[in-house]
């Protein structure tokens, strides 16, 4: 940081220069780190930003969202922010995930877990002209409770949407139960007048009238699972593996609060605020799972892009859970070198930004034809 940042700074950024400072170093485990540096090239990741804003609304007595971090992702960022608390904006379900460029924006809705931190490394493989938005679920800030149905949910991102876009054609897409969500969105667009140009669905299924899998079932799910983890990382040479197991680290560190947070929403346990993020969570994703496994789709005029890995779940592999004979205008299939649930892991995202890229400048020549 030069000099003159240096004499500009007030004694409030200071301040929170310091504590901020205090509080990465006890989390991320690093002694020392430069208020310059960035929180996820510091291996950050949503688990431990869920103890960090935690930690900020205690000492700071500021409650954040979590997609802050895409706004102010290093100490000096954040602290202004902080010291300028009249300027903190309130939560909203819309967030700039990468907000430059000239072409049309990508909207793209969260999965069962609410925040769209899992979008970060697909924003910034689609290049720095391609600017992303991210919609995250009402609750993440604790203020509320979760939506409970795809369409209440759908109801407020397009709403959302359209305040900041006010017209399409537009460019929507979703991971996982994301893409329930964004296929709703795209109904409700639609029905409205409004172009799709391209609805992109990131290994999503059509939920409707599946029954629960059998306790067999989810034993060789689990067993699917183990493989389909071993096939993406020895698929990956020395240099993807690293990224790759790191990866998925994350993963399960990200998986862990939504865990805890489940079970001591079950016991009532509330004794302190990171226990209490733990339990937004994972009220969060027990209602969006259950969202998803009620919603009844309707019939959407258009076409439907349909992203997926080169091998399926045996429970999930099912015509009906597919959305042929819901899109009118048909399914384009795009099937990408990966298995279940690598998509959006480095290095196969980069796969996935690709190909999407691809259909997103198809779907720009179309709308200007």
């Amino acid at each position: 940081m030069s000099d003159a940042s240096t004499a500009q700074m007030t004694v409030s950024d200071s301040t929170a220069i310091t504590k901020l400072t205090e509080i990465w170093q006890e989390l991320l485990g690093i002694d020392a780190i430069g208020i310059d540096q960035n929180y996820f090239d510091l291996g950050g990741d949503s688990s431990l930003a869920v103890h960090l804003f935690a930690r900020i609304e205690k000492v700071f007595g500021v409650k954040l969202p979590l997609a802050t971090l895409f706004e102010a992702p290093t100490i000096e960022e954040l602290a202004r922010l902080l010291s300028d608390q009249p300027s903190v904006s309130g939560w909203s379900p819309l967030v700039d995930i990468q907000p430059n460029g000239s072409r049309p924006p990508f909207f793209c809705i969260h999965g069962a877990g609410g925040n769209v931190l899992i979008y970060r490394d697909l924003a910034r493989n689609l290049g720095p002209d391609q600017p992303f938005y991210g919609l995250q679920a009402q609750g993440l800030d604790g203020s509320c409770a979760p939506l409970a149905t795809i369409e209440e949910m759908a109801a407020l991102y397009a709403k959302e949407i359209r305040k900041f876009q006010p017209h399409g054609p537009y460019f929507i897409g979703g991971y996982c139960m994301g893409g329930n969500l964004a296929y709703e969105v795209a109904c409700r667009l639609r029905a409205a007048g409004e172009e799709i140009a391209l609805l992109a669905l990131f290994d999503s299924m059509n939920w409707t009238d599946t029954p629960l899998p059998s306790i067999w079932s989810k034993m060789y799910y689990e067993v699917e699972r183990l493989f389909f983890h071993g096939a993406n990382y020895f698929r990956l040479d020395p240099d993807g593996k690293r990224k790759f197991f790191g990866e998925k680290v994350e993963a399960l560190r990200n998986r862990l609060p939504v865990w805890r947070g489940m079970l001591l929403a079950r016991l009532g346990n509330k004794q302190s605020t990171a226990t209490s993020e733990s339990v937004v969570l994972g009220n969060i994703w027990r209602a969006n799972d259950h969202a998803c496994f009620i919603y009844k789709p309707r019939p959407f005029p258009g076409v439907v892009t349909d992203f997926r890995p080169m091998r399926q779940y045996r429970m999930l592999d099912k015509s009906q859970m597919r959305w042929t004979q819901l899109a009118q205008g048909g399914e384009q299939v795009v099937m990408l070198p990966v298995y279940p649930a690598g998509m959006l892991v480095e290095p196969f995202v980069a796969h996935l930004a690709a190909a999407l890229r691809r259909s997103i400048d198809a779907a720009i020549r179309n709308a200007q034809s």
